[in-house]
């Protein structure tokens, strides 16, 4: 886990932190994602960190060019695709970041013994709340504000995601640079700067989470129909 040195900056209180937010989230809404990276960077230091499912290394690749040797928080769930894991681990070897990786207080097998098999069908969301929204939690603890790639364009649900806002629930500033981008834009941004991507993508998956609870989608659908398609759920309790 992260150590805070002399050099990181002092913590701020709840307040100041939600003020400052609600503030920038006003003068940046307009704002390119690197200038809003760039403001986060300057204002919180090592108290900044990104979080990324390793779909894809856009957010992390913009993120180390604000701050080079960004942290980068990564959720091992203990049921990602091998080529999720794979993506996380070429992640940490050819970028300029700090590749952390957060695993659930109890093992699958662990949780198979006290829960039964296969929780993830069962009981989708105490699934999650353990396995990803405590260790989140847990790993969120020395920062002031994280970074996400939640976009605007991506379901509904997410439609009015401000590119800074106050996370009530994490009692974290959250930053969402590329709210306001599409699809066709993190596209442009793969192609133009080489960025690496989950190899699924290429193989009819449009959101990638746990391998159980993921599959390909159909044209047309919702980038994330795949996601626990037919639990009547859509997100796993980390955006809400």
């Amino acid at each position: 886990m992260t150590t805070v040195t002399a050099t990181t900056p002092p913590r701020r209180a709840e307040d100041e932190l939600r003020a400052l937010a609600e503030r920038a989230g006003r003068e940046l809404e307009d704002a390119d994602a690197q200038e809003i990276l760039r403001w986060a960077a300057d204002t919180f230091g090592a108290r900044l960190c990104v979080t990324s499912s390793m779909e894809d290394a856009v957010v992390a690749h913009l993120a180390a060019r604000a701050r080079p040797g960004i942290d980068v928080l990564f959720l091992d769930t203990g049921y990602h695709f091998v080529e999720t894991i794979g993506t996380r681990d070429a992640v940490a070897a050819v970028m300029d970041v700090n590749v952390i990786t957060l695993t659930p207080r109890q093992s699958v097998a662990e949780q198979d013994a006290e829960f039964g098999p296969r929780l993830h069908n069962r009981n989708p969301d105490l699934c999650c709340a353990m396995r990803k929204v405590e260790v989140l939690r847990d790993g969120l603890g020395p920062y002031d504000a994280w970074i996400t790639g939640l976009r605007r364009d991506e379901s509904p649900s997410r439609a009015d995601t401000p590119v800074v806002g106050w996370d009530a629930r994490w009692g974290k500033v959250k930053i969402s640079p590329l709210a306001r981008w599409t699809q066709a834009d993190v596209e442009a941004y793969v192609t133009e700067h080489g960025v690496l991507t989950n190899p699924l993508l290429q193989d009819g998956y449009a959101s990638i989470g746990c391998a159980p609870c993921t599959r390909r989608i159909a044209q047309g659908e919702d980038v994330r129909a795949g996601r626990w398609a037919g639990l009547g759920k859509t997100e796993c309790g980390l955006h809400g």
